[in-house]
């Protein structure tokens, strides 16, 4: 199994309320809606936008992705209003290790609501259905509780606490690391 195998053509993917898909022009000012948020981009590695043009430059971003067939995310779209809401994807792949990690985004007006739980449940049944994963993990700033619950709720496992491990927004950041092995999904 190679990146291109999967990335060659993003599916798409449905669950009971979303449908995982690739990102598109249209959504940009859907993404600008919740990635200009502070406290969306507080927890992760990329800052808030601060512009339309921030999103397009995003929204660019990916569909390179998509067309070079490199890891790229899958938006969130919440299939009753057909409006994106956020994204999830695998941050790294590494196919010959059989690994991956996923990670996430949402707009806050969905946030409690079980969502995010949904979009990474179905990614990582993906992940072990169709890319023969063996390990999925994923990873959360320590004060992320959110997110930590996200990970548990999906079935991931608490491995343990990476002290001081990521350098971003000015400060050293201890994070969380979760995990879910084949053999526990199915």
């Amino acid at each position: 199994m190679r990146i291109e195998d999967i990335y060659r053509n993003l599916p798409l993917l449905e669950t009971d309320r979303l449908v995982l898909r690739k990102l598109k022009r249209d959504d940009v000012l859907d993404l600008f809606s919740y990635a200009s948020r502070s406290e969306v981009a507080k927890y992760v590695t990329w800052d808030a936008h601060r512009s339309v043009r921030d999103s397009k430059n995003f929204i660019n971003f990916v569909l390179s992705q998509y067309r070079e067939h490199k890891i790229a995310p899958w938006g969130i779209e919440d299939k009753e209003t057909r409006k994106l809401i956020g994204t999830v994807d695998f941050v790294w792949w590494k196919p010959e290790e059989r690994t991956a990690e996923i990670g996430y985004a949402l707009s806050p007006e969905h946030w409690g609501k079980g969502i995010m739980t949904e979009a990474a449940k179905k990614l990582i049944a993906f992940g072990f259905e169709h890319m023969y994963l063996i390990r999925i993990q994923a990873r959360c700033f320590a004060e992320n509780i959110a997110s930590a619950r996200v990970m548990e709720k999906a079935g991931m496992t608490y491995e343990g606490t990476l002290r001081k491990a990521v350098y971003r927004k000015g400060k050293h950041w201890d994070l969380k690391i979760y995990s879910i092995l084949r053999e526990e999904h199915f």
